[in-house]
């Protein structure tokens, strides 16, 4: 049986997405957690992939100038070979980076929406890949910038992406751990990691959109089309927000401080469903 959002929950769940989303501590898990405790059920993968689309509405804004140049450089560069130089290259490399998402996104689509919201695996993630966070920081020589970054660098970051796939992970602490392994700057390969999920995760919220107003799994909450463009406004006005915060902080700070919050959150949801008080599903 599904339930009927109320506005209150819709409000929240947008704040939350447009709060998380940038930050490596999992959006899609952290809507899948609240609901669960909030409604009992949960709100479903296709209202977290559509109120996704505010969040990167942020990200197309707060990087207008960096995406438009990209952008001209890459087309300049296919019509001439004298003009492929960084900004090139780079286009080329969100291409190559997104790839590897687009295709494991299509195939396991099915089980992304279903038993990869199942939330001890959502809790079991966000534990393991905090300590992939410290890893990846103790290991990293944080001494690449995104001008010198290389192809293999920009595939590794995709593959990584591919992780958010599962609640928990989270898309740019998976991409930009990545990017801390293979020598990059924190705040580098945080941007990079913004940078290449714009097409997945728009992609992504577009292919939910009929699904977001008409939730095809049993057990999942339905929103209204005015609640669900409400969440999207706050995701985006809160993401904005919340990337300018993180570039700032990332550039001082090591992703240990979100890790030790993951592992608290993490552990906090396997007491609730070993005490029995939520479900997994």
């Amino acid at each position: 049986m599904t339930e009927t959002m109320s506005w209150l929950q819709a409000v929240v769940l947008g704040a939350l997405q447009g709060l998380t989303e940038f930050l490596p501590i999992s959006s899609s898990g952290h809507l899948r957690i609240v609901s669960q405790i909030w409604f009992g059920q949960d709100a479903g993968a296709a209202f977290t992939a559509v109120t996704q689309l505010g969040t990167e509405l942020a990200v197309l804004i707060f990087f207008a100038k960096d995406i438009w140049r990209i952008v001209l450089a890459w087309f300049g560069g296919l019509r001439n070979p004298e003009r492929r130089g960084v900004d090139y290259r780079i286009g080329w490399y969100v291409i190559l980076a997104t790839i590897p998402i687009g295709v494991l996104g299509f195939v396991f689509r099915h089980q992304i929406s279903t038993a990869a919201r199942n939330l001890w695996l959502v809790a079991i993630m966000l534990i393991l890949f905090s300590f992939v966070f410290i890893a990846a920081e103790r290991i990293g020589s944080r001494s690449k910038s995104i001008e010198t970054m290389t192809r293999r660098d920009a595939i590794a970051m995709g593959l990584a992406q591919c992780l958010a796939l599962i609640p928990g992970v989270s898309r740019s602490g998976a991409t930009a751990s990545a990017g801390l392994f293979v020598g990059m700057e924190r705040a580098a390969a945080f941007r990079f990691s913004f940078l290449i999920a714009i097409p997945a995760v728009v992609a992504s919220g577009l292919f939910s959109l009929k699904d977001a107003f008409e939730p095809a799994a049993a057990g999942q909450v339905t929103a209204s089309g005015p609640q669900i463009v409400v969440a999207t406004a706050i995701a985006f006005v809160l993401g904005y927000v919340s990337i300018a915060w993180l570039l700032k902080f990332v550039s001082h700070h090591s992703l240990a401080w979100f890790a030790g919050y993951r592992i608290a959150l993490g552990l906090l949801v396997i007491g609730l469903l070993a005490g029995g008080v939520i479900s997994a599903t």
